[in-house]
């Protein structure tokens, strides 16, 4: 199935973008550790990373595109202390798309074109058609040719026993994110998904993360897994009341998530309003990723404010 066909009481396609937007500036090591391991390896860590979204939102200016795509430019340092930049690109709406590879190399050249620095393309497939597995673009002329090729990791391939088993195994914080936009796209049955929402929960607690970390990995959670009303009213219930039976410190995770959330589409709609969609979607992982407070203080700015950047600062 695809994410149109999955099971929801909206009529609205799922959106999965800014889930992943959010995750891949949150845990971005954890994100190559778990997927790209090799390029993880070749970072030297301790200098840090930054992120370039405001570089690369003028190198896709000129796309023709009415939707978003969950992508990330990063400056990160290698090991040889060279300064490189990292493009992750997570194809995750709808079906597979034909110029997935081509839109790969054109944003990689044009990246290296602007700013003459190293760039390397990773992609993440998230799609239910396991054939499409594009890692290469190609065009030639006669006797001129080129060829770009790119990392590409399928997460479908995690859904069978094996590699399944090994991200519930796994230490790695990303594990669940990835399991979660699995299950949110693989499974047909609302009933079913629900189960799984809650197993996810479980893992994070049983783990014994800290209350931030898992109200960080309940709002992705949520947000990729999307239920029915009834259901996810029944989900809510059942959580509540295995916090309250195993006295965990974070009785308020859904509560709490529950205010961020609304807080935060609160924000975007006046955003919208007063600055314009595209300028909304441009800082929709930092409005979507506030704690509840610093929203509410940004919802009071914004009467006010004669420009975005007015509002953050």
């Amino acid at each position: 199935m695809t994410a149109d066909t999955q099971a929801t009481d909206t009529s609205d396609k799922p959106d999965y973008d800014s889930p992943w937007k959010e995750a891949l500036e949150r845990f971005f090591p954890e994100f190559l550790a778990l997927l790209f391991p090799a390029i993880h390896a070749e970072i030297d860590w301790s200098k840090g990373v930054q992120f370039l979204d405001k570089e690369f939102q003028k190198i896709v200016c000129e796309a023709k595109t009415t939707r978003r795509y969950a992508d990330k430019l990063v400056g990160v340092t290698r090991r040889d202390d060279t300064p490189v930049w990292v493009l992750a690109h997570v194809e995750v709406q709808g079906d597979p798309q034909s110029d997935f590879a081509e839109r790969m190399f054109t944003y990689n050249y044009k990246i290296r074109d602007a700013y003459q620095v190293p760039v390397a393309s990773l992609a993440v497939l998230a799609d239910t058609k396991r054939s499409f597995r594009p890692n290469s673009y190609s065009t030639a002329l006669w006797d001129c040719r080129v060829q770009f090729d790119f990392p590409m990791v399928k997460l479908l391939d995690y859904a069978t026993p094996e590699r399944w088993a090994e991200l519930e195994a796994s230490d790695n914080v990303f594990a669940l994110v990835v399991m979660a936009q699995i299950r949110a796209k693989v499974t047909d049955d609302a009933e079913t998904l629900k189960r799984w929402k809650f197993r996810l929960m479980r893992l994070m607690y049983e783990r014994g993360y800290e209350r931030t970390l898992i109200e960080e990995l309940f709002r992705l959670i949520d947000w990729m897994i999307r239920l029915p009303e009834e259901l996810e009213a029944e989900f809510r219930q059942e959580l509540y009341a295995y916090e309250e039976q195993y006295q965990m410190p974070y009785v308020t995770t859904v509560e709490r998530a529950g205010i961020q959330k609304g807080e935060a589409a609160i924000l975007m709609r006046q955003f919208a309003r007063k600055f314009g969609t595209d300028s909304a979607e441009t800082y929709r992982p930092r409005i979507e990723s506030a704690e509840p407070e610093q929203l509410e203080a940004w919802s009071e700015r914004i009467l006010s404010a004669d420009s975005p950047e007015t509002i953050f600062h």
